[in-house]
């Protein structure tokens, strides 16, 4: 069976609540197609990418209509993912990294991430002796080899950010974040330094939550948002839990991220005080 993509799910998961909405069924949908039911399945799965034609063919069947932004969204989100699932990368050297490739691969093709992190510095901003610190911790990479590709891995995908056309990233981290103690206090003062020149780059804005603020809406856990030139209505949420990686690519869950995301980003330190509060950090390594 061909895998589904986030972005495949995404638009499978739209065109599926068209044709529930409009009391069709899917050999009815296949009918309009001249195709089978089973492609229309593993369309409504995103196992398989969808033409141009055939979703101006739903979406005629579906009543959307042929010029406006409903159906531009839907042309988008297709594009995207054949692009993405054209998209042959570094990270093909890596074989054992499991379904992290699946977001790397996301990362890739992304024009902007936004980030609430309270446990772990970003994956994008760690330095090699953070990250392999984390890992070590892991009890799921044991074999060093392991440990050395996700290390790799890890830092090959911080190219993102030099590129021509970088990557766009913005984190709001956690004042816990920048206080536990990962890898001892020379791997933290490296991390901490790392954050600080990270945080003058012209597509990286970095803020703080201090200890000293109050509760906040994003207290229940770290998230990211993995967005695309296209539309902001194409974001994606990533959410890491100790079992697993989850996808939520409903409209309404990426609406809701990035509700928390703004609540939390107006409360938390500027971009400038949050350097001078990295800057104090370091100096409590000297």
């Amino acid at each position: 069976m061909r895998k589904s993509t986030v972005l495949g799910r995404k638009l499978g998961g739209e065109l599926l609540k068209l044709r529930v909405a409009r009391g069709l069924t899917q050999p009815q949908a296949a009918k309009h197609l001249t195709a089978t039911q089973t492609k229309v399945a593993k369309i409504e799965r995103g196992a398989v990418p969808v033409r141009d034609p055939d979703l101006h063919a739903l979406c005629d069947l579906y009543g959307l209509e042929r010029v406006g932004p409903a159906r531009d969204r839907l042309l988008a989100l297709a594009k995207a993912d054949r692009e993405r699932r054209r998209a042959k990368g570094w990270w093909e050297e890596y074989t054992d990294l499991g379904d992290l490739l699946e977001y790397i691969q996301l990362e890739a093709g992304a024009s902007r991430i936004r980030t609430f992190q309270n446990q772990l510095v970003p994956g994008l901003l760690q330095t090699p002796e953070y990250a392999r610190a984390v890992v070590v911790a892991d009890d799921v990479w044991e074999d060093p080899d392991e440990v050395d590709q996700f290390v790799s891995a890890r830092i090959d995908r911080q190219a993102r950010l030099m590129e021509d056309k970088p990557l766009e990233l913005w984190a709001v981290l956690s004042e816990a974040v920048l206080r536990q103690q990962v890898g001892g206090p020379t791997v933290m003062r490296g991390q901490l330094e790392r954050l600080l020149d990270a945080s003058t780059m012209p597509n990286v804005k970095l803020q703080v939550w201090p200890f000293e603020a109050a509760a906040h809406a994003s207290m229940s856990g770290p998230f990211v948002i993995v967005g695309f030139e296209e539309p902001a209505a194409l974001d994606v949420v990533h959410v890491e839990t100790a079992g697993s990686r989850l996808w939520l690519e409903r409209e309404e869950d990426a609406n809701r991220h990035r509700g928390l995301f703004d609540s939390v980003r107006r409360q938390a330190l500027s971009p400038d005080d949050t350097r001078a509060r990295l800057a104090s950090f370091i100096k409590e390594y000297r």
